[in-house]
């Protein structure tokens, strides 16, 4: 299922995307590694056969079609997009600035809509396509402390929902 296919993971410097990236290029994927962390992610590029290093800000939204482009041109494809990459917070909804809002809603919710935005189409056009998010139990209750978490989480899954009922008919697995 994963061999000679090419699978992008956003977050694949440290934690769930350097586990998916070693464990996706174990069973013969091609892997585009993005983060922000250049030296992570070329650590986890050596333990990968055939990966190449996309490293940019999530939030670099002006960015995202020209990556897209690269990343679609690399193998011809992407099969699979892991919008994984994220950022956390803790606090009483009462303590908290707007300001942390507006970065986790930008993280975690628009950067992965925006990422996934530039490749569908692609996916669209080429009849098929695999998109996975990364989001939490925080995405379908709310948690204390967690309101800025709960608010992203809940729309990365309202939004990927919505694009697997817009697109599953196409060929997309969402």
């Amino acid at each position: 299922m994963f061999k000679s296919k090419c699978w992008w993971i956003t977050g694949a410097s440290s934690g769930i995307g350097d586990a998916l990236a070693r464990a996706l290029a174990a069973r013969g994927a091609s892997v585009i590694l993005s983060g922000r962390n250049v030296a992570a992610l070329e650590a986890v590029a050596r333990d990968c056969a055939d990966a190449l290093v996309l490293p940019f800000e999530a939030t670099d939204y002006p960015r995202i079609p020209s990556l897209a482009e690269r990343a679609w041109t690399w193998k011809g494809g992407v099969d699979g997009l892991v919008n994984n990459a994220g950022i956390s917070q803790r606090s009483l909804a009462v303590d908290t600035e707007f300001a942390v809002y507006q970065r986790m809603i930008g993280v975690d919710l628009l950067a992965p809509i925006a990422l996934t935005q530039a490749l569908l189409p692609k996916m669209v056009k080429a009849g098929s396509g695999r998109i996975v998010a990364i989001a939490s139990v925080a995405g379908l209750v709310g948690v204390a402390m967690r309101s800025a978490y709960c608010a992203a989480k809940h729309g990365l899954i309202g939004y990927h929902d919505a694009v697997r009922a817009e697109n599953e008919h196409l060929g997309i697995k969402v």
